[in-house]
């Protein structure tokens, strides 16, 4: 009895043993994925480490009286809000072709009255790529050219893939949807979870996506092969100029068990949402020099009425573009 004891507990250690060591495994920092990134796309002084290459856009933002219900943010009470914003691609190769599988971003400021701010930072994928910092510390470490090919090795990015699963829904999204023909004909997702808090304090969780009034639309297989490396920021400035881009708020309202703090796992589609606002932008030009050329789009950036949750990513993102920021500012 006592022999068979000890070889249950030998087994129990044994089973627990990778919990010992996960619990174990140091946590991830933020100067530590700003120096991967930097290992894996090279250091390209004064500019951002990740979301290198992009366009910048100004415009305004409407709130509606709907999402007022919700949230006592002033950007839902009706008024005008000047807006700044970035379009840009994943990665920090600042010379990436435009027709890369990659994610795209729009990053939006909303100059809010008496000096206020309200940041957002989304991606035209539904879900996020990481539940956690350790996993795209993984990828970005993953990605790193193999010196003799110029390219990452396919075994290394196998096997993360074979231990990362958190990892498998977005890559998957991307290899399945071929990218916008342009910025304007893509929807961009808030991908976490956030809460809105109201006039008599009720909380509401909820997740947000801009989706484009002119219908979203894809590069077709031919295109892909033809669009050329450098044509978004081109599109983004010609329309622009021709009219004004538009989209449409939609904020989807969570229910019991939806989770909240795991930004690679979409909601159910079924769940409630309402429009609360519509975007527009006016004009686009190059980043050079540009008002959003300085900006640090911090997700965590929030007025009063939007708060954030408990969601690992979303708070370690504050902390990588603050030391990818002060890197910028000094000149690094």
């Amino acid at each position: 009895m006592n022999r068979r004891k000890i070889k249950l507990t030998a087994a129990c250690i044994m089973a627990l043993l990778p919990v010992f060591l996960q619990a174990a495994e140091p946590e991830v920092t933020a100067p530590e994925v700003v120096q991967a990134l930097e290992g894996t796309f090279g250091v390209h002084q004064g500019q951002r480490r990740n979301h290198i290459k992009g366009s910048c856009a100004i415009g305004e933002f409407v709130g509606t009286s709907e999402a007022a219900g919700y949230s006592r943010s002033i950007l839902f009470t009706g008024k005008v809000v000047p807006v700044i914003a970035r379009f840009s691609l994943a990665g920090g190769n600042p010379k990436v072709p435009d027709a890369a599988r990659s994610a795209r971003g729009m990053a939006l400021q909303f100059k809010l009255p008496q000096g206020q701010l309200q940041q957002m930072s989304m991606l035209n994928t539904p879900m996020f790529g990481a539940s956690s910092p350790r996993t795209f510390l993984d990828l970005t470490l993953a990605q790193r050219p193999d010196p003799a090919t110029g390219k990452p090795d396919p075994e290394t990015l196998s096997a993360f893939r074979a231990s990362h699963p958190d990892n498998h829904a977005q890559a998957q999204y991307l290899a399945s949807h071929n990218p916008p023909d342009s910025y304007t004909h893509s929807a961009f997702f808030g991908i976490h979870t956030f809460k809105f808090i109201n006039a008599q304090d009720k909380v509401t969780p909820v997740r947000w996506r801009f989706v484009p009034q002119e219908g979203e639309k894809s590069l077709s297989n031919e295109a892909l092969k033809t669009a050329g490396a450098d044509f978004l920021e081109k599109a983004l400035i010609d329309s622009t100029a021709q009219k004004p881009a538009r989209w449409d708020m939609l904020v989807t309202i969570g229910q019991p068990g939806d989770p909240q703090d795991d930004p690679t796992q979409p909601w159910p589609a079924q769940r409630p949402e309402f429009k609360a606002g519509t975007l527009t932008i006016t004009s686009a030009s190059p980043q050079k020099a540009s008002m959003c050329e300085s900006i640090n789009f911090d997700p965590m950036v929030m007025a009063d009425g939007i708060a954030p949750t408990n969601d690992p990513v979303l708070r370690f993102r504050s902390q990588a573009y603050a030391v990818s920021f002060g890197k910028r500012l000094s000149g690094q």
